[in-house]
């Protein structure tokens, strides 16, 4: 019955098929019917139409039929072959067939089929005779996208709220500790709380107000949403670049006013992006589209797509790249140290991890499981959720970093702390 030679688009009967036909036949007429439904709203239905957003692979419907014999429940499943294109992957395929008893007209459904995907074929196995076809969905239609909207809010909530309590806590230290007055790491860390903060609130107003507003609103809550973006940017590329001088370079590493240069290098030079970017006239109303271009979620943001690329996706791969690298060589050194003191320390080992987590929250490392984001809708979700908690991480990080425990011994975060303490006193 199956063979190698057979056409890449086929459709495959059991033997077991004409069996269940009713009566003795001698010889069974099949009709196999190819349709090109094109853009109208034949075959289309309330599950295109509506909130799923999809569309008919190619815009071909295949019915099958056996005169006017409806033929269901089939003992075992006829097997129809569609070849396609590799489909993009924020997209799904799904074997669907027209149910007539739903609505007036009928709607797709899967019921009774399965689906089997390839690169480029997609098998279906169904158990009845009608008109089938393959729906092609995008992972982020409407409920998808509202989902991950509420889990981002959710997560920017509970961030403001944490990041709040590193801002107080760093006031307390300063206003207790002498040596806070000097130290530059609590400063970039406080500012990047700042600037995370910020864009938390700006998130979460840019969401809730959607399109509303004039275009000049509009507009400014774009610009407003890209400086507080690009500021965190920076400053998780300036963590990185303290933290590289702090336990990399650690000798000649004085500059003059060394805080006061990196202020203006995290708050400025996203102002004169974001100068640059609003006199090209690149905000304004942005939307995210399904395969049938109906609008998932609205928001004020980038109207040009070079922009968006060059000042969000540029910026990005440039401070992550840079962050990386630096994480990557104080872990070497973090781990090549735990490994020396490893027989006179226990617990170590776990205490260099820690303090490799606790600094990759600073240099930004959660937002790099945007990049796995085209492999799925569960790698989008990972990313939601962890990426919208990083001020959690930063403000944990921030208690381990300056209440280390009296009881316990020199660790890898409080030689990190030491180390700091007389790097800012060198910059003092």
């Amino acid at each position: 019955m199956k063979d190698e030679d057979k056409p890449s688009d086929r459709v495959w009967l059991p033997k077991s098929f004409f069996g269940s036909l009713p009566g003795n036949r001698p010889m069974v007429r099949l009709a196999i019917t190819v349709l090109d439904i094109g853009s109208g709203n034949v075959f289309k239905g309330p599950r295109l139409l509506q909130e799923e957003g999809g569309s008919v692979l190619n815009n071909h419907v295949v019915g099958l039929s056996v005169g006017q014999t409806p033929v269901t429940g089939l003992s075992e499943p006829l097997e129809i072959t569609f070849s396609h294109q590799r489909h993009p992957p924020n997209m799904t395929l799904t074997c669907v067939f027209w149910d007539l008893t739903k609505g007036s007209t009928g709607d797709w459904a899967s019921r009774g089929c399965s689906t089997h995907l390839g690169a480029e074929q997609t098998v279906c196995h169904c158990d009845h005779l009608t008109f089938f076809a393959l729906l092609l969905r995008p992972i982020l239609d409407r409920a998808t996208v509202a989902i991950l909207t509420r889990i981002s809010q959710a997560g920017c909530g509970v961030s403001m709220i944490f990041l709040i309590f590193a801002i107080i806590l760093y006031i307390a230290l300063r206003l207790s500790l002498r040596r806070f007055k000097s130290e530059d790491a609590p400063k970039i860390h406080v500012s990047l709380s700042s600037s995370l903060f910020l864009l938390n609130l700006a998130f979460l107003v840019s969401v809730g107000s959607g399109s509303q507003g004039s275009s000049a609103t509009c507009w400014a809550r774009a610009a407003v949403f890209h400086y507080c973006l690009l500021c965190t940017f920076t400053w998780m590329g300036l963590e990185a670049l303290h933290l590289y001088l702090l336990s990399i370079r650690v000798f000649n590493t004085y500059f003059g006013h060394y805080f006061l240069k990196l202020s203006l290098a995290g708050w400025g030079l996203p102002a004169l992006v974001v100068i640059g970017t609003g006199s090209a006239n690149s905000y304004g109303l942005y939307a995210i589209h399904d395969q049938e271009n109906r609008t998932s979620l609205e928001l004020c943001w980038f109207q040009k797509e070079p922009a968006l690329y060059a000042t969000v996706h540029g910026y990005f791969f440039i401070t992550f790249l840079f962050g990386a690298v630096v994480l990557a060589l104080v872990a070497w050194k973090i781990f090549t140290l735990s490994g020396v003191t490893a027989n006179k320390e226990r617990g170590q080992n776990w205490k260099a991890v820690l303090t490799v987590l606790g600094v990759s929250s600073l240099v930004g490392m959660t937002w790099g499981l945007a990049i796995l984001t085209p492999l799925g809708l569960s790698t989008i979700y990972i990313f939601a959720f962890f990426n919208s908690l990083q001020g959690v991480f930063i403000f944990c990080w921030f208690t381990i970093l300056y209440f280390p425990s009296r009881s316990s011994t020199p660790s890898s975060s409080g030689t990190t702390a030491r180390l700091d303490q007389a790097h800012s006193t060198c910059h003092s």
